[in-house]
């Protein structure tokens, strides 16, 4: 049986258009597909031509290679939401196509607590659980109840609970054991019907002036404060105008520690060194702080590639910058913290089109240099 090329598909596209990095090669074949339907033929179809497949969300966390990707993206466009009351707790489902800053916004308002400080965040609701994506105190685990998936290999539907996922600190079995397994086709959410919004991470009490006494801030409140806070430091990606917007938001992830060697790390560096509990009586610290003590400035730059002048955890392209140069400086970044510090710092985007993953990529880059 002949089968049909997947809908809307399109060749020779630039990655560099479908990133927030503006970086990357042509993509061989662009999909996109409305529902559950286009995508399974999408997928038969990929099959039946030999071809690797990569799912697209917002391309808001991904640095594609100079070379492209020689495969099938596909790009999922279902865009539903639904809202079922269940008493004081309400089940959200929402597709994989979703922006996820409208999906917050509009859960805020609607007086549902619960991603409220995830106000902002670049991308597509598909790609949250796979990334467990968190900021200022909450992670996306903590109100996901299923996740809803399809199989690349077989085209089944399944229900995934939350604990099928294995939620870690920005990661899940998507990243792990089920890497390229299954496609995310929507996300349930269990959200509580509140009025006041949660108010855990330091800077976020501070500029909400949360004090005894003092009335608890409301979602709407909590969520404009944290647009402000992303919109400072250039994470808000909304504005033409700033130098800042072409980047995939943190670069690196902050690095969870043992105990022994964030001691070490503050014994270098001084008593002010930000540290944080973490599972484990492990410790985790901030790689922004790291990277500025390991005397990288905000606003340096590496040809036309730089690090924000705003936040020293994002990397830019300050216009038409190849993938290559965005390599090397966080390649320079991480070697050059391993050095000082004995702390290896993770690259939090998804590298596609490398030959290797993106740790050993920036590993090789440093001549396999290790602390």
């Amino acid at each position: 049986m002949t089968i049909s090329s997947p809908p809307s598909i399109e060749e020779g596209i630039p990655f560099a258009s479908l990133t927030t990095l503006g970086v990357g090669g042509p993509v061989r074949y662009l999909a996109r597909c409305d529902d559950a339907a286009q995508l399974d033929e999408a997928l038969r179809w990929a099959r039946s031509e030999d071809l690797a497949t990569f799912i697209l969300g917002g391309g808001s966390n991904l640095l594609v290679a100079d070379g492209g990707f020689d495969g099938l993206v596909i790009q999922l466009r279902e865009e539903t939401v639904q809202i079922e009351e269940r008493g004081d707790r309400v089940r959200v489902r929402a597709g994989a196509g979703v922006e996820w800053d409208a999906l917050v916004e509009r859960v805020v308002d609607e007086g549902l607590g619960g991603l409220e400080c995830l106000s902002g965040i670049p991308g597509l609701v598909g790609a949250a659980p796979m990334q467990n994506i968190g900021a200022y105190g909450q992670e996306v685990s903590e109100t996901i109840r299923a996740v809803q998936v399809v199989e690349r290999s077989t085209g089944e539907a399944k229900s995934l609970s939350a604990a099928d996922c294995d939620f870690g600190y920005r990661t899940s079995v998507f990243k792990g054991a089920w890497r390229d397994r299954y496609v995310v086709t929507g996300v349930d959410f269990l959200l509580e019907r509140r009025t006041e919004g949660a108010v855990r991470y330091p800077d976020l009490r501070r500029r909400l002036g949360v004090a005894e006494g003092r009335p608890a801030p409301s979602l709407a409140e909590v969520r404009a404060a944290v647009l402000d806070v992303r919109r400072g430091k250039s994470m808000v990606l909304d504005d033409p105008r700033d130098p800042n917007r072409r980047s995939a938001g943190s670069f690196f992830t902050n690095p969870v520690v043992a105990s022994e060697l964030a001691e070490e790390v503050r014994r270098r560096t001084g008593r002010d060194m930000p540290a944080y509990p973490a599972d484990g009586g492990r410790v985790k610290l901030s790689a922004a702080w790291l990277i500025e003590r390991a005397g990288f400035q905000r606003g340096e730059k590496r040809r036309r590639a730089g690090i924000s002048s705003r936040h020293a955890l994002a990397l830019v392209n300050l216009g038409g910058a190849k993938a290559v140069e965005l390599v090397a400086l966080a390649a320079e970044i991480k070697g050059r913290v391993r050095r000082l510090f004995g702390v290896t710092l993770q690259p939090e985007p998804v590298f596609l089109g490398f030959d290797r993953n993106a740790g050993d990529l920036l590993d090789e880059i440093n001549g396999n240099d290790r602390t």
